[in-house]
């Protein structure tokens, strides 16, 4: 439950009068933390590590979780667990936080574009099956922006293919599709927890797994390679299995996201009334479309984006907005057309039409639990003028 004393949040940076995101505190992330910082050990592998796993275990209804110290990390060690290597092909969107595309490289494999469709902004799995080849090993689909991409049809084409189904649901945790949280439809998954998730830690991840191996291969590879819990209380000499990478989470971080997780369906209740809200202001202006999912998923809001009829219009209210002090971004730019993508792998601007279409005509606007009555008062009064006079 949500502590009945205020909030605790941060003043807006650079004056913004609305940020694109606040992070909700209370006294419980005080207590949690300061628990952890007092005790005087144990700040790194501490038994809030596991009372975090097994957290989001039970919140998922999940077999197997690792937490690390980012969502990145989480992808590169699953590519790694699910050994994808050099001459390997993974199927990615572009349209994408850049590090879906990264961490395939991360392994020296190769990433493979493919477009996306326009009612989740997830993979089209359409449009899956004529770019696997021979070397395809994997998929990693994104959930946008707080809520699932399509895909129980994704893991229909990766199973009939036999080819490694990893969600990138970094943006997704506590959302549904189907019925079924997100994350738990593949076979493993990732989480975020930086500082603009629904969950946040400031930073921080997960990966959750069916497969036992895969999460114990996780766990080895965040700690470099060594299979005892916890070296600083370990005596003796540690068991090394493989290289491993530095990438654990630390107690700290992990006693914030223990904390967090027990608020977590009130602050997507809270953001989800928000964007009730934002949204029935904006449909009445045909020039815009407000974030609907589809039937049987559920949008937890991770994001607010808007979508509006060209770059033109799109520009335009971003210009106006930031001249309000209002915060707005363009969740995301194609990562294909990113100049290293252009350069190495010979991407040019219309190979994926859809991505880069959507791209255009998107605007990401402020969302976070506690927006005051005022704030969102002031956001929709600037939307409205703005479109009132596009008129």
């Amino acid at each position: 439950m949500i502590s009945d004393q205020k909030s605790l949040t941060s003043e807006p940076t650079e004056n913004w009068k609305i940020p694109l995101y606040k992070v909700f505190t209370d006294d419980e992330d005080l207590k949690i933390v300061e628990r952890v910082i007092k005790r005087g050990s144990m700040w790194a592998m501490g038994p809030e590590i596991e009372e975090l796993e097994n957290g989001i275990q039970e919140y998922l209804g999940i077999d197997y979780c690792t937490v690390l110290n980012s969502g990145t990390s989480a992808l590169h060690a699953l590519l790694i667990a699910n050994e994808i290597k050099q001459n390997d092909e993974v199927i990615v969107p572009s349209f994408s936080f850049i590090s879906t595309a990264n961490s395939v490289l991360f392994v020296n494999a190769d990433p493979v574009f493919a477009d996306i469709e326009e009612e989740t902004f997830g993979l089209n799995p359409q449009l899956i099956n004529e770019k696997i080849t021979a070397k395809t090993k994997a998929i990693i689909p994104m959930d946008y922006g707080g809520m699932s991409c399509k895909i129980n049809e994704i893991k229909d084409i990766a199973k009939s293919n036999n080819i490694t189904l990893i969600e990138d649901a970094a943006e997704g945790l506590g959302s549904k599709v189907e019925g079924k949280k997100v994350g738990t439809v593949s076979t493993s998954a990732i989480f975020s927890f930086c500082g603009n998730k629904v969950l946040t830690t400031g930073e921080g991840g997960a990966v959750i797994t069916k497969d036992k191996k895969i999460d114990e291969k996780i766990k080895a590879i965040r700690s470099h390679g060594r299979i005892d819990k916890n070296y600083f209380e370990n005596p003796f000499s540690s068991q090394y299995l493989d290289v491993g990478y530095n990438w654990r989470m630390s107690s700290i971080t992990a006693a914030l996201g223990v904390s967090q997780l027990q608020k977590l369906d009130k602050l997507i209740e809270m953001r989800q009334k928000n964007a009730k809200f934002i949204s029935s202001k904006l449909k009445k202006f045909s020039q815009v479309m407000v974030p609907t999912p589809p039937k049987n998923f559920e949008h937890i809001y991770q994001m607010y984006t808007i979508r509006l009829k060209d770059k033109s219009i799109r520009d335009k209210l971003q210009k106006f907005l930031l001249g309000e002090k209002i915060f707005s971004k363009i969740y995301f730019s194609p990562i294909h057309l990113f100049p290293f993508y252009k350069e190495h792998f010979h991407m040019k601007k219309g190979m994926l039409p859809i991505t880069e279409k959507v791209s255009e005509e998107i605007l990401t606007l402020p969302m976070y639990p506690n927006m005051t009555n005022e704030e969102k008062s002031y956001l929709t009064s600037a939307l409205e003028e703005f479109f009132e006079d596009l008129k």
